[in-house]
C-alpha cells in the first residue's frame, strides 16, 4: 500500500508545528523520519494514522485522500501501552472481531512470530521492557496493517535489545512488506533499517534533505557505507546551526 503526503503542515494554538512536507513511500518500503527534538516528527506520525485530522495538506493512502483512522494502518508507539489488567495474548487480541478460539489463534500465531509464543498467559508486570515491546508490536500486527507507523519503538530499550527488536522488525518486514514510516533520532537506526532517510529541520519542521539508501539486506551495522551515510546526516542536521536556529 502506497503513502503520499502533500504538503502536510500543523499548528498548534497558534504556534506552526511543521510546514508544507511532502513526501512518498511506495509499497514495501521502510522509510524514516529523522531529526531533532521538536521538529514535527511525531505530529506527522499522528497525521498519517488519522489519530490528528486538524492538518493542512493532503496525505493519500493508495491514492484516495482520507483524514480518517485506516483500519490498514497499524501505530506502534514508543511505550508499549499494554493494558495491565490483561494477559499478554488480550491484549494482543483486544478489539478483534470474531470468535474467542479465532482471535486466540491469531494472537498466538503473533506471539510467535515475535518469539513471545510461551509468554500468553504472562501479564505485562511480568514482562522486560524488550518483551513488553514484542508484545506492542505483535497487537499492532494482529490486524495485518498495511502500512505500519512507528514512533521511536526501541529509544527506551538498552542497546541489545534495542538490535534484537531492530532484527526482528526487519524479519517481519521480510514477511509482509508492509509500508513501514519509522520516526528516530537513531542515526545508525535510520541507516540499518530504513530505503530512505526524510531529514527534518526547524521549528517549524520542514524538510531539509532526503536519502536513498541502496546497500541491500542483511546490512553489516559497521559497513563502510553505512558509516559514511552517517557522517553526511550528521553534517545534514549540524547541531550547532540547529541550537543558532532556536536561539
Amino acid at each position: 500500500m502506497s503513502l503520499e503526503l502533500r504538503n502536510v503542515g500543523r499548528t498548534f494554538a497558534g504556534k506552526q508545528a511543521v510546514r508544507d512536507v511532502s513526501f512518498s513511500a511506495k509499497q514495501g518500503k521502510i522509510i524514516g523520519l529523522l531529526g531533532t527534538s521538536g521538529c514535527g516528527k511525531s505530529t506527522l506520525l499522528r497525521a498519517i494514522s488519522g489519530l490528528d485530522s486538524e492538518y493542512d495538506g493532503e496525505i493519500a493512502v493508495n491514492g484516495a485522500i482520507t483524514r480518517d483512522i485506516q483500519d490498514e494502518i497499524g501505530f506502534i508507539f514508543q511505550e508499549p501501552r499494554l493494558f495491565p489488567w490483561l494477559t499478554v495474548l488480550d491484549n494482543v487480541t483486544f478489539g478483534l472481531k470474531g470468535t474467542k478460539n479465532e482471535k486466540e489463534k491469531l494472537g498466538k500465531m503473533y506471539l510467535k512470530n515475535v518469539g513471545l509464543a510461551d509468554s500468553a498467559k504472562l501479564y505485562p508486570k511480568q514482562l522486560s521492557g524488550g518483551m513488553a515491546q514484542r508484545v506492542a508490536i505483535a497487537r499492532a500486527l494482529v490486524t495485518s496493517p498495511e502500512i505500519l507507523l512507528l514512533d521511536e519503538p526501541f529509544s527506551a530499550l538498552d542497546a541489545f535489545t534495542k538490535m534484537q527488536l531492530q532484527d526482528l522488525l526487519l524479519d517481519i518486514w521480510e514477511t509482509y512488506q508492509s509500508t513501514i514510516v519509522i520516526v528516530t533520532h537513531d542515526i545508525d537506526e535510520a541507516t540499518y533499517l530504513c530505503d530512505r532517510i526524510i531529514i527534518l529541520r526547524g521549528q517549524p519542521g520542514e524538510i531539509d534533505k532526503e536519502i536513498g539508501i541502496n546497500e541491500q539486506r542483511p546490512r553489516a551495522r559497521g559497513s563502510k557505507l553505512l558509516a559514511e551515510l552517517k557522517t553526511e546526516i550528521l553534517e545534514s542536521l549540524d547541531l550547532n546551526r540547529a541550537e543558532e536556529s532556536v536561539n
